[in-house]
Order: C-alpha cells, then structure tokens, then sequence
C-alpha cells in the first residue's frame, strides 16, 4: 500500500506512532522517506558473507523484517546454512506483518519475533546484531544503558551494524543538508503538507545526534573497534565489532 497516512490535512497532530495505519503502508514509507535504504541492506549482506563468524543474529526494531529476509536469503544464496534469527519489536501491528512476510519466504523455522521494549529485553549471546532507525527513537538517557547491553550480547568478533538519521556539527549546514533530504521526500512524491506534517509528528518522539556524539557513545559501551561505513547527507551506518 502507499504511504498516504499524512496526505490529509489534519485538525491536530499527534506524537508519530507505529501504528496500524503505519504499518500497513511501511514499506512503501522508508522505500520513499529513508535514502539507500536498499544500499544499507547492501551493506549488512556483505558483512554477512565476509565478517560473520557464526552465532545467532537479533534485529532489533525489526519492523516488518524485511532485513531479516533479505539475511535469510543472503545465505540461501550461498547454499548456508540460515542462521538462527530473532527480530524484537514493541509494535503489534509491524510485528504481525513481520510474520506474515517470513511465513511467505518460508522462513519461519529460522526466524522468530518478540514483542517488547528494547530497552527491557533479555539478550542471548549473539554473533551479528542489527539496529537500523531504531536508537533515534529511544530517549536519550536510556542509549548507553541500551548500547553497553547490545556490546556485552555480542560474542568476540561479533558484529553490530546501525543506521541512523544523524544532524550535523554545524547548525547552517545542518539546515541545508535538511532542505535537501526534504527534496529528496519530493522527488519520491511527498507533497509539501505531507512533509511538514510528518516532521510536526516526529518531533518529539525521534531525537537524532552528531556521529561524534554516536561514535563516543558507541566506545563507551565498549566499541573500540568502530567507524561511520556509510554517509548520505543525513542519514548513516555504523559498524561496531567486539
């Protein structure tokens, strides 16, 4: 389904939700809103045929495990063994279609889902965990709690791969680069009420930092071994080994 949830004029904005109306146009909204968005998926299949050393692998804010699919193809491609897989999201309604989606691929066997806060989940020890537009979500004060559980989950050697909508240092550029990702919305289709009124709703709720402060963040949970991979204007990829 397309992504028209904010075509409308609306009376009174509210905090964005992942909601059942999001849901179920949520492929068609980061295919639209998040740029390389294949490209990230690109780049968490390479690091599974080239840096993966076994283990299970979390996703975490799975969404409607998408990511999860494309891994589990990655090594069906490769004539592997599908490792086993958990994707962990607080949303209901994106879980169900998770379910759905891995069903039709027939990858149930390999793939389950849990609903539940991040910040409360239980993690196994693991080899690979992703987290992709999730963290810009949870407040601020919950991230290096969150980043230090993620890094003690992970087996030596083990990778954390995150994207991110990021700002920039410098407040004038930051502007530009904002002005550009929103010509990006419109090549895609988004109207300028479409556009205003999504940033209204998310405003509150998504609270994106500087790489600096992400890279700090991420070596004081642990990651000595870290680095940006990926740019594009504002948004980006991180890897993270232990």
């Amino acid at each position: 389904m397309r992504d028209e949830v904010f075509k409308s004029k609306l009376t009174q904005i509210a905090d964005f939700e992942f909601n059942e109306a999001v849901a179920s146009v949520f492929d068609d909204m980061v295919e639209r809103s998040i740029p390389n968005y294949e490209e990230i998926h690109k780049i968490i299949a390479d690091m599974c045929r080239r840096a993966y050393k076994g283990g299970k692998i979390y996703d975490l804010g799975c969404s409607t495990g998408t990511t999860l699919r494309i891994i589990g193809e990655v090594f069906r491609k490769m004539e592997k063994e599908v490792p086993q897989m958990e994707g962990i999201d607080l949303s209901a309604p994106m879980l169900e279609r998770a379910r759905n989606k891995i069903k039709s691929h027939g990858l149930q066997e390999k793939i389950t889902f849990t609903q539940a806060s991040l910040e409360e989940v239980n993690l196994e020890q693991c080899g690979m965990l992703i987290m992709n537009y999730t963290l810009q979500f949870v407040p601020l004060e919950n991230r290096p709690e969150l980043l230090k559980k993620i890094y003690n989950s992970l087996k030596p050697g083990g990778l954390f791969i995150m994207a991110e909508k990021i700002v920039c240092h410098e407040e004038s550029v930051n502007d530009l680069i904002t002005d550009l990702y929103y010509d990006f919305k419109r090549r895609n289709g988004y109207s300028e009420m479409e556009i205003s009124q999504k940033r209204e709703a998310l405003e509150n709720v998504m609270r994106p930092i500087t790489p600096t402060q992400q890279v700090d963040m991420l070596k004081s949970a642990g990651f000595d071994k870290c680095e940006m991979v990926f740019r594009w204007y504002n948004f980006c990829c991180y890897l993270g080994v232990k």
